[in-house]
């Protein structure tokens, strides 16, 4: 039997979708806002269950990110809490998601993202190559330091100086990597 060029490239592409689909299928379901975040699900369609980020996705609606989100990635996001953005001085989450306002909500919803796939084991490698200090460019041209408080303990610190902790690790999507943390990070 002869095979053309076109059917080996098909063969190909159909394999690297099988494997992508195996692994994304072997990676783990992770509850999240009390909701499962399915590792077959893209970004905004696993956020938009969890009962502690209704704050992130109106913001992201907002701004729309919602369809960019939902693209192929990687991405690797940063996803501060309700509890989070609550923590913001009065009046700034309702001034930031006015029409007006979108430049700067998607300048700091950008800021919490990073092109590419990092894992908690990534971003700890990177940190000890680094010498305890890793510099992640994110999707904003900002900057984040990632280190390590104690062994396993991801910390972010901001441009301002602020400091978020990741709390929930490695929530694998088909279209990257989602780190809950503590606090809403600023440019």
């Amino acid at each position: 039997m002869k095979f053309s060029f076109a059917s080996l490239a098909l063969v190909a592409l159909l394999g690297t979708a099988s494997i992508h689909s195996a692994s994304a299928q072997k990676a783990k379901t992770v509850m999240v806002g009390g909701a499962p975040m399915y590792p077959t699900k893209n970004i905004i369609e696993n956020a938009v269950n969890s009962k502690d980020h209704t704050t992130l996705v109106a913001a992201v609606k907002a701004a729309g990110l919602v369809e960019t989100l939902s693209g192929p990635g990687p991405f690797t996001v940063f996803a501060p809490t309700n509890e989070a953005f609550n923590a913001l001085p009065a009046g700034t989450v309702d001034n930031l998601v006015k029409p007006e306002n979108k430049a700067t909500l998607t300048k700091i919803l950008t800021y919490h993202v990073v092109a590419g796939r990092m894992t908690s084991a990534d971003l700890m490698k990177a940190i000890k190559a680094g010498g305890g200090k890793a510099t992640l460019t994110t999707v904003s041209g900002g900057t984040l330091t990632a280190m390590m408080k104690g062994p396993k303990t991801i910390e972010l610190k901001d441009e301002k100086g602020g400091i978020a902790t990741v709390t929930i690790a490695d929530v694998m999507q088909s279209n990257g990597v989602i780190h809950v943390i503590n606090k809403v990070l600023m440019p």
